[in-house]
This record gives structure tokens, sequence and C-alpha cells, in this order.
């Protein structure tokens, strides 16, 4: 069962709270993304070629199209938090799709489709975690898209990183290679064990 903190209660509605990470090896070079809920599974992903910006995104554009009702967003990427938050998309585009240095915006083929998921919503938030800091949910989601970034080198041939670690297994009894093949999406927490 999930502890909700009581200030994310609304009219008997819970807002489920999705963690976000993405990752990139050699920026731009293979990237992962992931999400993960608590109670509640979670999925990752990846692109051949894309930068740790872009992963960051796809990370939360897919947690977003993934959970109905309200949903808080928590990432360590100030990148995503404050184009929300601080409603950086306005600025962008009312400067049509600009940024404050007047140059274009990056992943702009991503940031329409999630913004306007978001606005469309309106039962989304977006919190900031500081990455790396024992926030055992952070921890997760960064493993979950290192991993999916690591299937992406494998995929095409690279060699993967050799400081990564050992795999994690998540309480499944398998690697998280194992776990993270592609876009493979767990729905309930019977194959995930977090604590």
């Amino acid at each position: 069962m999930s502890v909700v903190p009581s200030d994310l209660w609304d009219a008997g509605t819970v807002t489920t709270v999705v963690y976000t990470d993405g990752a990139c090896s050699g920026n731009p070079g293979p990237g992962g993304w992931a999400w993960a809920v608590v109670d509640g599974g979670f999925a990752s992903g990846g692109e051949a070629q894309s930068t740790n910006q872009r992963m960051e995104i796809m990370a939360a554009f897919e947690a977003v199209k993934s959970h109905q009702g309200p949903v808080e967003i928590v990432s360590d990427s100030t990148y995503v938090v404050h184009c929300f938050r601080d409603r950086w998309h306005d600025g962008w585009k009312r400067r049509g799709w600009k940024n404050s240095q007047r140059k274009p915006v990056a992943n702009r083929d991503l940031w329409e489709p999630f913004i306007d998921l978001v606005l469309s919503r309106g039962d989304v938030t977006f919190r900031w975690v500081k990455g790396h800091s024992g926030d055992p949910m952070n921890d997760l989601v960064d493993r979950l898209a290192v991993e999916a970034a690591t299937t992406q080198m494998e995929a095409a041939g690279s060699k993967p990183p050799t400081n990564l670690g050992p795999p994690d297994t998540f309480g499944t009894g398998e690697s998280a290679q194992g776990i993270v093949d592609g876009s493979r999406a767990y729905p309930d927490d019977e194959q995930l064990s977090l604590f």
C-alpha cells in the first residue's frame, strides 16, 4: 500500500507521484529514460542517438501519458521542472519558440505535444529533487534510465561503460538489464520490490 502525503489528497482523489529520469552516454549518444511509482510499476525506453535533456523530457512525457488522474512528476531535471513550474513555455510560445537568448528552443518536437498534454489535463504538477542525493526512487529511475541507455549502446554494438556497477535486481530475481528491455512496462508492484 502506498502512503500518500495528506497535502496530495484533493476531494477524495489521490495524486500519483511518479519519479522520472533520463540518461545519455556521450551526449549526444545512446540515451535512456525511465519512470517509476512506488506501488505502481515502472517503464523505460531509449533512443539510439539522443541527449540527456531529450531523455529527461521523454521520461516525464511518457509518465504523464501513462497515468490517469492527478499526477506529480518528481524529476532531478531543472529543465523539465522549470518549464512547467516557472512557465518557461509561455515565453517560448510568445517569442515564436525561441528561448530567452532568442535561439530556437531545443527539443521542440517533444516539448510541444508534452506541453499541450499537460495544459489540457490541468492535473499535472512538477517537483524538483536533487539527483544522486540518496532518494531511493530517484536512485531507482536513474539506474533504470542508465540501463535503458546501455541497452541502446549494446543494440548498436557499442561497449557499455564499465563504471555502472553490478546490475540491480529490484527484488525480481533478474538483473536490471533483464527488466529493461526496449519499452516494457510493468503495471504493478508484484514484479518490483523497492524496499
